[in-house]
């Protein structure tokens, strides 16, 4: 077996007793036994738990953006397409499986103790947040309403994760739907670049 491919099962057995068990609870004979990689090998790649996590969470990063941009971009509405993000969660909490947000699930743990793991669970969440706040400029609504939209999605991640079910997910599309029909995010109005003069005015 190539470094290459002992890698790739080792990331696999790891990512599914992560999520699955929490990484506090998974040893390294754990991730042996379920990859087939030897605990020599499984060392020679990631000498230490907290790389595998690490790496565990970028590759499990990269699949999970890459998803949801995937999803979304089938939408040619850009306002559409910030509902859009709230339709994926729906079908991800609906996965069999799922356990919540892998990157809030590891901070839980390892937060406290482990500045690389919570330096991959920042940068996921930053480029899930600035994901969000380009869909919002695409659809030429205010800047500040990304936040608004984040913590909707975020908080329907906790709450989808604890009670096991997808509900969550179309309450804060319900919720991000008010948002975009609100007064306050409303399109900006197009201005003249030069004010009108009317008829009353130029005999002034």
């Amino acid at each position: 077996m190539d470094s290459a491919t002992a890698r790739e099962k080792a990331l696999d057995a790891a990512e599914a007793l992560f999520y699955g068990r929490g990484v506090q609870s998974v040893g390294m004979d754990d991730v042996r036994a379920a990859s087939g990689v030897s605990l020599k090998r499984l060392y020679q790649l990631f000498p230490a738990k907290e790389q595998l996590v690490v790496a565990y969470l970028e590759r499990r990063d990269t699949r999970w953006r890459s998803r949801l941009a995937d999803h979304v971009a089938r939408h040619p509405d850009p306002e559409r397409r910030l509902l859009a993000v709230f339709d994926w969660l729906e079908l991800w909490f609906a996965e069999p499986g799922f356990r919540g947000c892998a990157w809030i699930n590891a901070y839980g743990e390892l937060g406290a103790t482990s500045s690389a793991v919570a330096d991959q669970v920042r940068a996921h969440k930053r480029a899930f947040r600035a994901y969000l706040t380009a869909l919002v400029k695409d659809a030429r609504r205010p800047e500040e309403l990304a936040g608004r939209l984040y913590l909707l999605a975020e908080g329907a991640m906790v709450t989808a994760g604890i009670e096991g079910t997808q509900e969550p997910a179309a309450e804060a599309r319900d919720s991000a739907r008010a948002l975009l029909g609100a007064r306050g995010t409303a399109r900006p109005a197009t201005t003249d670049p030069q004010p009108r003069v009317t008829s009353d005015q130029a005999d002034d």
